[in-house]
């Protein structure tokens, strides 16, 4: 219904084409730095994103890993989203108007309507079985670089995990976040590229933190998100 590319792809960068009339031929505005990430600390509770445990590795584990021999039958890079999964300009027939974020959980995109029967169609990774979810939502927060904080009930499970990272290129909720309404939801980057085209996390929605980047200067608080 929705994934009919059209020909050619999509350029990235800033274009705000919807929400600010931006030519996109001008240049792009300077984009702000990633703050420096820090050391792990214990902080104050607060929710930022108990849904979306990320992959954080174990320090006596790491260290254990290290000390070992290379195993070069072992030496397996990472797979790369497929083709399908980067950004591009697709036809959309749906009745959505533009503006509006669908994301389409079984074939893992994410699309932005525009005017024109067209979409800003984003490769993601969606919940895992038994953690997707349908719905209608409103973007209610936009943080750069949000820092994370694991709940409760996540440090239960894992009690290795740090009780606070700051903002930066290893936190796991990547670049940028998108809260949706008043659930635990987000829209967020990642520091598992890998994971994009995946059913992999507990409910939130990733992004190449490239994409996320796009979206989020396209979109404002407010902008209504349907999840199918």
């Amino acid at each position: 219904m929705y994934n009919q590319a059209r020909p050619g792809q999509y350029g990235g960068g800033f274009i705000e084409l919807l929400m600010t009339g931006r030519d996109p031929g001008q240049p792009l505005r300077q984009v702000r730095q990633p703050p420096q990430p820090s050391a792990p600390a214990n902080a104050a509770y607060r929710y930022v994103d108990p849904f979306d445990e990320p992959q954080v590795e174990r320090e006596p584990e790491r260290r254990r890993m290290a000390a070992l021999p290379a195993a070069p039958h072992e030496a397996v890079p990472l797979r790369e989203p497929s083709p399908e999964y980067q950004r591009q300009i697709v036809s959309f027939d749906g009745p959505e108007a533009p503006g509006t974020i669908v994301i389409d959980t079984p074939s893992r995109f994410l699309y932005l309507v525009q005017p024109g029967g067209q979409a800003i169609r984003y490769g993601i990774g969606v919940g895992r079985p038994g953690f997707t979810w349908a719905g209608v939502k409103t973007i209610t927060a936009k943080r750069e670089w949000p820092g994370w904080t694991p709940p409760p009930q996540m440090l239960k499970r894992r009690p290795d995990l740090p009780r606070h990272m700051e903002g930066g290129p290893d936190n796991p909720l990547g670049a940028r976040a998108l809260y949706l309404g008043s659930s635990l939801y987000r829209i967020h980057g990642t520091n598992e590229p890998h994971t994009i085209g995946q059913n992999v996390s507990s409910g939130c929605i990733r992004m190449m933190n490239e994409d996320v980047m796009d979206l989020y200067e396209r979109v404002r608080v407010g902008t209504r998100v349907k999840v199918i």
